[in-house]
């Protein structure tokens, strides 16, 4: 699957690893930043991940930030974008199946290498598709609230 990645200072170290992980099981992931461990600001790194999947160059992302916090409410600002904060694989599996999610966001200081790796197995392997309407109906109910602030615009 092709993905985009990308973190912040504080999230860089376990992107290089996620992004190699990545690339060893046969992933053709597009690192967007940041390249090095110098003060950086999260907001910078969400709007690449989000401006990558708007514009098609992939399905999904995943971004990294400390606490993951930050950058996932970053994430969510861009429309478009469902970014969710997964530091188990429950939540990585089921956002997508439930609520189409294609940003996860891990914590740099919350989890460990090993969880962060199967955090993203799960949510790449995870598929959208709705097969109970109430499903539908919660969804279509967070489109629409994206389209009328949209075009509160």
């Amino acid at each position: 699957m092709k993905l985009v990645i990308s973190s912040d200072h504080a999230g860089f170290a376990l992107k290089e690893e996620v992004r190699a992980y990545l690339a060893k099981e046969g992933h053709d992931v597009v690192d967007l930043g940041a390249y090095n461990a110098e003060p950086s600001d999260y907001p910078d790194f969400a709007e690449r991940v989000g401006n990558a999947i708007n514009s098609g160059e992939a399905k999904r992302g995943i971004l990294i930030c400390g606490s993951c916090v930050g950058v996932c409410i970053a994430a969510n600002k861009i429309p478009g974008i469902r970014a969710g904060i997964c530091n188990e694989t429950y939540s990585a599996h089921q956002g997508v199946e439930h609520d189409d999610m294609n940003v996860v966001v891990l914590g740099s200081r919350i989890i460990g290498t090993a969880v962060a790796f199967e955090v993203v197995d799960a949510f790449l392997k995870a598929k959208f598709e709705i097969k109970e309407e109430r499903f539908v109906r919660r969804f279509n109910k967070v489109m629409a609230i994206e389209a009328k602030y949209m075009k509160a615009q």
